[in-house]
């Protein structure tokens, strides 16, 4: 059954430049180490969440679903890599997350809400790109990535409404802050081909 993105793709500032898909294309191996280096780390922000804000019961009931569910998907693509013969080894972080975190304010409730409106971006982001990708993927990868549309449709929307829920002011002068600065991290032309970098120069 499809997965209606419509929402994500609403939300989302610009889709992918071709120029990343091309890239993605030609770095295969890149794409799913960086691959499991995402779920790896939203993992940890999940966790590095929970343990930061202990009185909120909403927030820890959804991070901590969401910290198994990125965990599994990381032992998923690891068990893709292992199958194709593809070395799990260090690679550079891209400019993206730590690029949009840089905007972030630096107390609370404010500081709370950036980070989940943040996290709604990522997985947006992140969402829409396994469906750019998938259909010009080989049919096991093509299926992995799709399978994939559905829990990162739902972590948007889970870390969008806790940042509803715990603003003390409407947030979307915060979002459209947050879009603007996505939007350039998106279409900046890098060096390195990354799974949240911009598209890569020739």
């Amino acid at each position: 059954m499809a997965v209606d993105i419509s929402e994500i793709l609403d939300f989302l500032p610009c889709e992918t430049p071709q120029g990343w898909v091309d890239a993605a294309l030609r770095f295969p191996e890149e794409m799913l180490i960086d691959h499991a280096n995402c779920e790896k780390k939203a993992a940890g922000t999940a966790l590095n969440l929970m343990f930061r804000y202990v009185d909120k019961p909403d927030l820890l009931m959804k991070m901590s679903k969401l910290a198994r569910e990125e965990l599994r998907h990381f032992e998923q693509v690891m068990g893709i890599m292992k199958k194709r013969g593809v070395e799990y080894r260090h690679l550079s972080s891209a400019n993206y997350a730590n690029g949009l975190r840089a905007g972030a304010r630096t107390s609370d409730p404010h500081k709370l809400v950036d980070i989940l409106i943040i996290g709604a971006l990522i997985e947006a982001r992140s969402c829409e790109r396994f469906a750019r990708i998938a259909p010009l993927l080989d049919e096991e990868l093509g299926a992995f990535y799709t399978s994939l549309l559905k829990s990162e449709a739902r972590h948007f929307k889970d870390y969008l409404s806790l940042a509803e829920r715990y603003a003390v002011e409407p947030i979307a002068p915060r979002v459209a802050f947050f879009r603007a600065k996505e939007q350039v991290l998106i279409e900046t032309v890098e060096q390195e081909f990354r799974f949240h970098s911009g598209p890569i120069a020739a």
